[in-house]
């Protein structure tokens, strides 16, 4: 079973050094760490799920968007990304590792008290760089084979043979 990370969004947003210094607004800044996110899921093979206070909005509903490593979530009017994270990690079995992003001390409190480990918002992306960096270092440093996959699957007789017919024009 994948590890499981719940980020507080906007708590994440509000202790990121990056989107005050250039300014960024609010929906490019949920874009830019939902982003980041993704990658981070991909290359760590961990279950993410990325939480938004809808507490003070018009929402009558929450609303979930799963994509496929990273699911997005926007609580209903009056319910914090707080509250949503510890009812889903009061939920969760004894035997599933979780993880809770969030520089709120109550909620680190809280967290630890359902099972969960905590990671303070600058920890998290402090581990979101240097993880974006070691996935890019890893694609750049592999290889490519040489040619062609095709190329690649055939033996050095049938590509010889190839190479002699190609050469025959």
């Amino acid at each position: 079973m994948k590890p499981l990370l719940y980020v507080d969004g906007y708590n994440v947003i509000g202790a990121w050094a990056e989107a005050e210094r250039n300014g960024w607004p609010l929906d490019e800044c949920r874009d830019r760490l939902t982003h980041l996110l993704e990658d981070y899921a991909g290359y760590t093979g961990q279950e993410v799920w990325l939480v938004f206070d809808g507490h003070k909005a018009d929402r009558l509903m929450r609303s979930v968007d799963r994509r496929a490593a990273l699911t997005v979530v926007y609580t209903k009017h009056g319910e914090t990304a707080d509250q949503y994270i510890e009812h889903m990690c009061q939920n969760l079995p004894r035997y599933r590792e979780a993880r809770v992003a969030t520089s709120d001390n109550t909620e680190q409190t809280l967290i630890l008290g359902r099972g969960a480990t905590r990671l303070s918002a600058r920890e998290l992306l402090s581990e979101l760089h240097s993880e974006r960096s070691l996935g890019q270092a890893r694609h750049q440093s592999s290889p490519a084979p040489e040619g062609s996959a095709v190329r690649a699957a055939l033996s050095k007789e049938v590509h010889a043979q190839l190479e002699s017919l190609r050469r025959q024009k």
